[in-house]
């Protein structure tokens, strides 16, 4: 979808269209999730901090995430594109991989079947898409991203190569800054100079894992296949600070609410997890991590803050203000496996789902800050994260 965000606002509210709209954090530490094609041209796009995103389009408007809504819309169009194929991988809310094999008759080749798409989806939600279709997952991605909005980008097989010769080496899935920077010193600019190298020097350069798989993408060579079954690799949530958070209690009070949001999402989708990671950042912007693995599958609030906390003393042992704090919950499993429950702590566990599963019934009714175990800690600039930070994986 193109600025899928923005978009949204702008259909839902007509006196924003043709206005630049920039959709994100609101605060001092906000981060712009989208804007509109009509912010772009100011300088402004996602990730950009919105302190200098305003400095950039001072007329702007300025907009906080509507995430439910933005999931209602992107719900309708995933129903449109599994009219066209049983075969659909969503990536996010505003992206997904579809695999028309076979649909020929019903649709008509390729171009045709993507125009058609692009029709009944902005037949149905009112919103433009942009496309691309290739032979492989990775090629379709980069031919989707090159002619926004509203683009269609067919690449033929046999042309992978020639088609991702003169693009970017920011275009390979996995190649980082520190990567990128590696290619550049070998001389490398462009994805031709990694097909140039070959696959012997390119092992030799960046290692038997990277170096294979950076000349395989190269040659636009992606053996992955659409799969609809994909499942969440982990449910967090992580909160940026608008004014940096002093104060242990302050902060375990935030904590705690971040594990209350995680224990309700893993309990809505019929999850628990065996892993709890814990994310901290300090101004000015350094960032530390820990990650615990739990002695049973849990979705339960109080466990999670109790593991969380436990991370959270020994990340921070002295007091220290923080500006983003974050919660992420993986090792993700179905709760129709079961799992073994000591003698010992079966009551106690049956009180705390108790207690969670009446807490999600308070909320439900009155709203997702009604209740909370006890600590009250404001969450500003949430966001949710189901994928790492909601980048497209690279290939397996």
């Amino acid at each position: 979808m193109d600025a899928f965000f923005a978009a949204v606002e702008q259909k839902d509210d007509p006196s924003l269209r043709g206005r630049p709209v920039i959709v994100g954090g609101l605060g001092k530490r906000g981060v712009v999730a989208t804007c509109s094609y009509e912010a772009r041209v100011f300088g402004v796009h996602s990730a950009q901090p919105t302190a200098v995103a305003r400095r950039l389009c001072p007329r702007g408007v300025f907009l906080p995430p509507r995430m439910r809504r933005y999931a209602e819309i992107s719900a309708r169009i995933r129903r449109v594109f599994e009219d066209f194929s049983p075969l659909v991988e969503p990536l996010s809310l505003d992206e997904a991989f579809l695999d028309l094999s076979g649909t020929e008759r019903l649709f008509g080749p390729p171009q045709r079947a993507a125009l058609a798409l692009q029709e009944a989806v902005e037949e149905a939600v009112g919103l433009p898409l942009s496309i691309g279709a290739a032979t492989s997952k990775f090629v379709a991605k980069v031919a989707s991203d090159l002619r926004k909005p509203r683009g269609l980008v067919l690449v033929p097989p046999g042309s992978e190569r020639s088609f991702l010769a003169p693009l970017p080496l920011s275009r390979l899935w996995g190649a980082g800054e520190a990567t990128r920077t590696r290619m550049e010193e070998l001389g490398l600019r462009r994805i031709g100079d990694l097909q140039d190298l070959g696959l012997e020097a390119c092992v030799r350069h960046l290692g038997e894992v990277w170096g294979r798989r950076f000349h395989e993408l190269s040659l636009g060579r992606d053996p992955r296949k659409v799969s609809p079954g994909r499942k969440a690799k982990s449910i967090g949530h992580e909160t940026t600070f608008p004014e940096n958070l002093a104060g242990r209690e302050a902060q375990l009070a935030v904590l705690c609410r971040l594990c209350e949001r995680v224990g309700r999402r893993l309990r809505k989708q019929g999850f628990t997890c065996g892993l709890l990671r814990l994310k901290l950042r300090f101004p000015p912007f350094v960032t530390r991590s820990r990650q615990i693995r739990l002695p049973e599958p849990l979705d339960e609030d109080r466990r999670l803050f109790d593991a969380a906390k436990r991370l959270f003393l020994e990340a921070c042992p002295e007091p220290r203000p923080l500006r983003l704090l974050g919660v992420t919950a993986a090792d993700l499993r179905s709760k129709e496996t079961g799992r073994q429950a000591s003698l010992f702590t079966r009551r106690r566990d049956e009180a705390g789902n108790r207690l969670s599963e009446a807490l999600d019934r308070i909320r439900d009714r009155f709203g997702e800050d009604s209740i909370s175990l006890g600590r009250t800690g404001r969450i500003e600039d949430l966001s949710e994260e189901e994928e790492p930070d909601g980048a497209v994986p690279p290939p397996a």
